[in-house]
């Protein structure tokens, strides 16, 4: 686990400083986005669309995939009940 930690650092230092502060402040810290804002000296909105674009770019990380376990088989497959005709 400790690895994970430090490949998901690792992921965090590649992010512009101010998508990075959003993203500690806001899931290690645990603000609210309000806090967030204030703290950083913007608005709600800019926290809103800096995390959004954060957490875009770690989904597309290499090093964030290679840590989160894969789906199970099948996972997010519709059955046959639920095709779109």
């Amino acid at each position: 686990m400790a690895a994970d930690r430090d490949e998901v650092w690792r992921a965090l230092a590649t992010l512009p400083p101010r998508q990075r502060a959003v993203v500690v402040l806001r899931f290690y810290e645990d603000l609210p986005e309000r806090a967030i804002a204030e703290a950083l000296g913007c608005t709600v909105g800019t926290v809103k669309s800096q995390l959004s674009r954060a957490l875009a770019t770690l989904r597309g990380s290499a090093v964030v995939l290679s840590i989160v376990a894969p789906a199970p088989e099948g996972a997010g497959r519709r059955s046959s009940k639920e095709e779109v005709r």
